[in-house]
């Protein structure tokens, strides 16, 4: 389980330029949930995940994994439980290194460090199985460097380093937005099998609201550092793009849009 308790979070503190992102912000994520979330930009989000993963801190509140607080925790010391797949493909894999090299890097996160080489080649054949189920042909390309390689075959990648090893959460942080539609519904269909086959506490910052409706079991909705739409299991079921687009609508009034 995941939570963050008052949450405050300010900008430019003490400053004419101070602005409040977060105030009394609070969210529990319940454990194996596929939490999908929206919202117009600046409404929060990516400051989300960022505080989750640790790469800002918060002002004041507590975050909560498992019941163990980790608010004070160091961002790598968070991502041996976390996997991270980023909207720029690029910022998942090292792009000078080949694929075999970037598999054994993600294979040997959170482990300590040695000597020893970084590559191991008994690991070679589990690395050629775990990317054949990608249907990419990635498996006969180990010695080839991940630069080379198609944005969807690099996210694709990532998306699988991010869960080679055992995590508890997986952090999507629109990482469709950046790919043209058809690979962008087939890095979605590879999430959904991986999130379901290892039953991973899922958090997935999307634009797309069909992708939000589609996938997951919960839906939430932001608005400058707020929840304004938060459903689940039937009601969540329930909800379509046009629910969505209304609410969007109503929060573009209210601001003089």
């Amino acid at each position: 389980m995941l939570e963050l308790k008052h949450i405050e979070k300010y900008y430019h503190a003490g400053t004419v330029n101070q602005m409040c992102l977060f105030e009394d912000f609070n969210l529990v994520i319940k454990n194996r949930q596929f939490l999908s979330v929206v919202g117009s930009n600046g409404s929060g989000k990516t400051s989300m995940l960022n505080i989750i993963c640790g790469s800002i801190p918060v002002d004041s509140g507590r975050i909560l994994m498992n019941g163990r607080d980790i608010t004070r925790l160091p961002e790598y010391r968070r991502h041996r439980s976390i996997g991270r797949v980023y909207q720029n493909p690029a910022m998942g894999t090292c792009p000078n290194m080949t694929i075999l090299e970037n598999m054994s890097i993600a294979d040997n996160k959170g482990k300590a460090f040695n000597l020893l080489p970084g590559i191991s080649r008994q690991r070679k054949d589990f690395y050629r199985e775990s990317l054949k189920t990608l249907g990419l042909g990635l498996e006969d390309k180990l010695e080839v460097k991940a630069g080379v390689l198609s944005g969807g075959q690099r996210q694709a990648m990532a998306l699988l380093m991010a869960t080679m090893t055992p995590i508890e959460f997986l952090i999507l942080d629109e990482h469709t937005a950046a790919l043209d539609p058809k690979t962008a519904e087939t890095i979605m269909v590879l999430t959904g099998k991986i999130v379901k086959e290892k039953s991973l506490t899922t958090i997935m910052v999307t634009h797309n609201l069909r992708y939000a409706v589609e996938y997951g079991d919960r839906l939430l909705m932001m608005h400058q550092g707020q929840g304004v739409i938060d459903c689940e299991g039937e009601e969540k079921q329930r909800m379509d793009i046009e629910d969505i687009l209304k609410k969007f609508n109503e929060i573009s009034i209210e601001c003089g849009n």
